[in-house]
């Protein structure tokens, strides 16, 4: 019985429990429903957790693995810094020192040794000897800091022997021996330097001391009436940028100019000490000059500034402009006159778009305040180990000149090379290099116009050729910070209606030229 009652008891509460089971079992699936979704949840987090770290790790090993390419085919410089080539010999020394720093201030990776994956190539020596199978294989977007033909300009026999403007005369000996003679004698107080390419140990001399038999050297007339401060004779240096050569453009970096005194003062004049009237390497810098000091070390001048203030505090207030309107004369004159040497180098090449140059060109100005073009150097100084001052303007000239090319960008890719058209298109587009609409609605219409010189810088008429040009025109000019253009020559906005009379320039440089008349009339920035 108290079995029967157990069970009795058991089956009623199995009864009660299963009037209420209907109640039970839908919150039963319910539950069961909730559990799977927050189950299947959990899961797919994870697995997104999981394809994340995937893809981080992909990502990292690709930066590092130069092997690996993504499922776009694109290798590790899609995703690891640009690679900029620093070439030179004794870099142990530190003098390119400031040019690393400015690359890696850029995001580049920078390498002494050859890589095949390079970007930009910063050659301290002339590369196209040593290097011309790379050169003549060069992809699209790499970039080499010479043009071919470079030395054209850096020679200074042939420059100083050129006979242009702005440049002392000077013979070339001995072939030019007999001229020199016939010279001296018309000009008997005039004194003489004899150089040579290696510009060591110019000293004037007397005519019948010189060795006029020589080769490879010249003898050149000697600025006797040079612009002195506080007594001392000075040489200025002034940062020219060649970016393209068909057409020519040329900048001059304007945020400041080298400025190198003599350590003796001029007078009482003496030929036989040097350092009156030669500059070297122990030269006295504008911070020691008195009468520039304090705008250098005290009001924040540059040395190009206070030189300026100087002229000002003499009563030369307009005379700046003169001087450093004459310097660019000098050098836009150099460099017309070189063009077609430089055309010619360049043919050897499948195109000179890789190509980029600077020059330091040197002056020394006389006491008419006229300029006088002594040399031009390649791959001229950027060391600071003498004159530690010297460091920020080296460095402002390095991060201006990559800028100004397109090397110091601010699209940060793993490459200079432009990762699609939208890429450049947000760059510079056809709508940017656009001029002259209503002359192009109006005369050029028809596709047969396109033969009209007028009517080649019309977006339907442009040239594969000169639309590449109008567009890294166009990006130069918006990337060139404290560069000045010097060609194609500045534009009066009061005459920017009106074409100048370009019939001493090369077809290319005509259409060049008349883009920036074209741009100076709707944005008076592109005038200068």
């Amino acid at each position: 019985m108290g079995v029967n009652s157990l069970l009795g008891g058991n089956s009623g509460v199995f009864k009660s429990q299963t009037a209420t089971s209907p109640m039970s079992n839908r919150q039963f699936r319910f539950m069961v429903m909730v559990s799977g979704v927050l189950v299947f949840g959990a899961l797919l987090t994870a697995l997104n957790v999981y394809e994340l770290h995937k893809l981080t790790q992909q990502h990292w090993t690709k930066m590092h693995d130069p092997g690996e390419a993504d499922a776009e085919g694109r290798g590790a410089n899609h995703y690891a810094k640009p690679i900029a080539w620093i070439k030179g010999k004794r870099m142990e020394s530190g003098y390119l020192k400031h040019v690393v720093n400015v690359f890696m201030r850029l995001g580049y990776e920078v390498t002494h040794n050859e890589n095949e994956n390079w970007d930009v190539l910063w050659a301290h020596n002339y590369p196209f000897n040593e290097l011309k199978s790379t050169m003549q294989k060069l992809k699209p977007y790499q970039r080499v800091n010479h043009f071919p033909g470079s030395g054209y300009i850096s020679n200074k026999v042939s420059l100083a022997v050129s006979g242009l403007p702005y440049i002392p005369r000077a013979f070339r000996m001995p072939a030019e021996k007999d001229a020199l003679l016939k010279f001296s004698k018309v000009n008997p107080n005039m004194m003489f330097v004899q150089k040579s390419n290696n510009h060591r140990g110019i000293k004037i001399e007397k005519l019948d001391d010189l060795d006029l038999g020589t080769e490879g050297s010249f003898v050149q007339e000697f600025v006797h009436n040079p612009l002195l401060i506080d007594g001392y004779k000075f040489d200025i240096g002034v940062y020219t940028i060649i970016t393209s050569i068909q057409p020519l453009r040329v900048y001059v970096f304007m945020g400041d100019v080298l400025f190198r005194f003599c350590p003796e003062k001029y007078h009482p004049f003496d030929p036989e000490i040097r350092d009156k009237y030669v500059v070297g390497d122990d030269y006295l810098p504008t911070w020691k000059v008195p009468s520039l000091t304090p705008f250098y070390t005290k009001f924040g001048s540059g040395m190009k500034s206070s030189f300026d203030a100087w002229l000002k505090s003499q009563g030369k207030s307009g005379c700046q402009h003169c001087v450093w309107d004459s310097v660019g004369d000098a050098i836009r004159t150099v460099f017309y006159a070189k063009e077609s040497l430089f055309i010619q180098s360049g043919k050897s090449y499948p195109k000179t778009h890789n190509f980029f140059e600077m020059y330091r060109f040197d002056f020394v100005i006389d006491d008419q305040l006229r300029v006088h073009l002594m040399e031009a150097n390649m791959s001229p100084n950027l060391s600071s180990q003498h004159f530690k001052e010297n460091r920020l303007l080296y460095e402002q000239v390095v991060f201006n000149y990559l800028s100004l090319v397109g090397v110091g960008t601010a699209v940060h890719t793993g490459t200079v090379e432009p990762q699609s058209k939208d890429e450049e298109d947000m760059v510079v587009s056809v709508t940017d290099i656009a001029v002259f609409p209503n002359h192009c609605l109006k005369n050029c219409n028809a596709s047969s116009a396109c033969e009209q010189t007028q009517c080649q810088l019309c977006i339907p008429c442009l040239s594969s050729d000169t639309l590449v040009d109008l567009k890294l025109a166009y990006r130069e000019h918006l990337a060139r910070r404290a560069c000045k253009r010097v060609v194609p020559q500045a534009i009066n906005p009061d005459h920017a209606h009106t074409p100048s009379n370009m019939d001493s320039i090369t077809p290319e440089n005509t259409l060049m030229t008349e883009w920036f008349r074209g741009k100076c009339l709707t944005d008076s920035s592109f005038c200068n």
